[in-house]
């Protein structure tokens, strides 16, 4: 072979070679691209995964579910425990969520959680042995309002108007529904025919969280009249002693809670009404002539007292057919245990404060001294 044929097969021997390190080369390169591809979409996966796990499993879930923490559960049993119930996605995220959080110092103890609760709801209840949430919002209803003043701020706090609340609370269904839901608290002696409002007086005043932004208008309205079925079933023994219905309860802890004022003595007055009671006196208070009348006013006069009206006490002896707002615990007890007195008038002066009187001529030095 000659030096010219060696050289060309030389030549070849480069080329085919230089080929082979190309296709190497693309080989290694779809390999590292893949393996890149692979990681990048793992890695995505797992940062989703992550993500969905560090969120409650089901925001709108409203049912509890028990949970029953042992004693000496360690973080990574209690955090198998919360998978297993479905209260978490993923037990390993929540125990290094926590460890992240440097918390892991949990109580034993029995659980009532849900689905909506965030690790950090989670992580506080554990904390602390209670149910923990963060509401989305919450409302107020304070002692003394009726169903019309309740409807006002439910619609200032929720997407509800007012005339939709007492369109609710004053339909015949759903009196007869909450009857059946809490007979024991709903009796028929709200559907007597001088009743203004079959509802009024029966939801009881108290701060209440709520976890979604749109909670139903039913089940504000109910969770209100549970809240003071809860409150009443704890006075049944009682109630039964002094033969009175859950309906005069409440019906006597309304007039107190409106002639409280920030000094009243609640057991005192209660023990007015029930001297005037026990006498065939009228109760005459001003707040029940208001009710009659359906108006606010900052003085009663006289011919206001004469209204023909049920709620009337001045015209009408013994309570007023029902409830003429809602009462607060303390003036539910103050009907319950009132104070032993010989008092049958009072009259709150200028500065709120309560004068008590066992004549009626005591009463008018008192009205000259502290009011006129």
């Amino acid at each position: 072979m000659d030096n010219g044929s060696k050289k060309q097969e030389m030549f070849s021997k480069m080329e085919e070679k230089k080929s082979e390190v190309k296709i190497v080369r693309k080989i290694v390169a779809i390999i590292a691209i893949t393996f890149l591809l692979l990681f990048g979409i793992i890695g995505l996966i797992g940062y989703n995964y992550v993500k969905s796990a560090l969120k409650p499993v089901n925001p709108d879930a409203t049912k509890t579910i028990a949970v029953e923490v042992p004693i000496g559960s360690s973080l990574s049993s209690i955090s198998a425990l919360l998978e297993k119930k479905g209260i978490i996605k993923d037990a390993k995220v929540f125990k290094y969520y926590a460890k992240f959080k440097n918390e892991s110092q949990f109580q034993a103890g029995n659980y009532d959680l849900t689905q909506a609760m965030t690790l950090d709801e989670l992580i506080e209840s554990l904390k602390t042995g209670k149910v923990y949430r963060e509401p989305i919002f919450t409302m107020t209803i304070p002692e003394g309002l009726t169903l019309d003043q309740i409807g006002k701020i439910v619609e200032k706090k929720t997407p509800y108007t007012q005339k939709e609340f007492m369109d609710l609370v004053t339909s015949e269904a759903f009196v007869q529904k909450m009857m059946a839901n809490y007979p024991e608290l709903i009796t028929d002696a709200v559907l007597a025919d001088n009743i203004r409002y079959d509802l009024e007086g029966y939801l009881f005043p108290a701060t209440y969280s709520y976890f979604e932004e749109k909670p139903s208008l039913e089940s504000i309205v109910e969770e209100m009249i549970a809240a003071m079925n809860n409150v009443v079933k704890n006075y049944s023994e009682v109630l039964v002693e002094k033969q009175m219905s859950v309906h005069q309860l409440l019906t006597f802890a309304s007039l107190l809670e409106e002639e409280a004022t920030a000094q009243t003595d609640r057991e005192t007055i209660a023990s007015v009404f029930y001297n005037r009671i026990e006498k065939g006196m009228p109760l005459q208070t001003d707040p029940t002539v208001l009710y009659a009348l359906g108006s606010h006013k900052d003085r009663v006069l006289y011919e206001d007292t004469e209204v023909e009206n049920a709620y009337n006490t001045y015209k009408n002896k013994g309570l007023p057919p029902g409830p003429i707002a809602g009462a607060g615990k303390t003036s539910i007890e103050a009907t319950l245990n009132p104070s032993k007195t010989d008092y049958f008038y009072f009259l709150a002066d200028k500065e709120g404060v309560n004068h008590f009187s066992k004549t009626y001529d005591e009463h008018l030095q008192k009205k000259a001294q502290y009011i006129k």
